[in-house]
């Protein structure tokens, strides 16, 4: 087995397309059509693991929209190139919420995306 999608819960499917493509680089999959929805599918150019967008529909849905782990980082994105990928955020305006810094396992820094969701950059380190 392996894990193959994550729903991402979204308020709307172009505005998180667009901020997903711009500020993270992620590509589209899949965007279908289906019965009063869109079954759309993301990916980080790198490849991984893949969003599905899943536009919130209910007051408890739309409650889950930017936090999804409750206020935790939920998602890990590696990067091979982190100044190219901090500075992609910065440009963007992407706010952040820790600052880089150095572990044992990479450089890491913290951020929200535009729902409020926290996200974790790593670039591991070569060991």
């Amino acid at each position: 087995m392996r894990l193959a999608h994550i729903a991402l819960l979204i308020e709307d499917y172009d505005e998180a397309i667009e901020w997903l493509t711009r500020c993270l680089d992620f590509k589209v999959l899949e965007d279908t059509p289906m019965e009063g929805k869109r079954w759309i599918l993301m990916q980080p150019q790198g490849g991984g693991c893949s969003f599905v967008l899943s536009k919130a529909k209910n007051t408890r849905q739309r409650i889950g929209v930017g936090n999804q782990f409750a206020g935790r980082v939920g998602f890990f994105l590696h990067t091979d190139d982190f100044a190219a990928a901090e500075s992609r955020l910065r440009q963007n305006d992407v706010r952040i919420v820790r600052e880089p810094e150095d572990h044992p396992y990479g450089r890491v820094l913290v951020f929200k995306d535009m729902w409020g969701n926290m996200w974790d950059l790593v670039q591991p380190s070569a060991e």
